[in-house]
């Protein structure tokens, strides 16, 4: 056999040698941190009420001051219409108003569903927007003119910047009162 031939086979067989080999350890997935905290929780009836009437509302058209399902909601009529509906709850009118009301404030990595969650859309900390948490990291609100009720998620940048508190108001003990 001539020398090339000898060569051309040794360089075949480490070749065939390497792939005979075992293969490489798998890529550990390194999981990022959640930014809230979406433990599974346990929820009481009015929440669970809360919840699906929330969710029953999405594709409802937006309006403006509109608080009923017949005439579209805004994002305050929306959640004055599910507490009353689901949970015989009356609340405050306006985003304002349900910002500064007496009940539980929530932090971020504490919230269940039910709560409500504020947010500052148009920059600063002057509370413009409101939705009804509903769980694992999504809420429902009514977010624009010409556009729907929705589901949203939370972990979106935008809402995360807009982002400023929330408030408990279905409580076992007690329930969220007017100021």
């Amino acid at each position: 056999m001539s020398t090339s031939a000898r060569l051309i086979l040794l360089v075949c067989a480490a070749l065939l040698s390497a792939c005979a080999s075992r293969p490489p350890p798998a890529p550990v997935a390194v999981k990022p941190k959640p930014v809230f905290n979406y433990s599974s929780q346990t929820f009481s009836p009015a929440a669970e009420d809360v919840l699906f009437r929330a969710l029953g509302l999405v594709g409802t058209p937006y309006r403006w001051g509109g608080n009923t399902p017949d005439s579209g909601f805004d994002c305050s009529g929306l959640i004055g219409f599910v507490y009353r509906d689901a949970a015989g709850i009356s609340l405050p009118r306006t985003t304002r108003e349900l910002i500064v009301m007496r009940a539980q404030d929530v932090s971020e990595d504490a919230l269940q569903t039910g709560d409500l969650i504020f947010f500052a859309t148009g920059g600063g900390s002057r509370v413009s927007h409101a939705g009804i948490y509903v769980g694992e990291g999504r809420f429902v609100h009514a977010p624009q003119t010409g556009g729907t009720v929705k589901l949203d998620t939370l972990s979106k940048a935008y809402w995360q910047n807009a982002y400023l508190s929330a408030k408990r108001v279905l409580q076992p003990e007690r329930l969220a009162r007017n100021p």
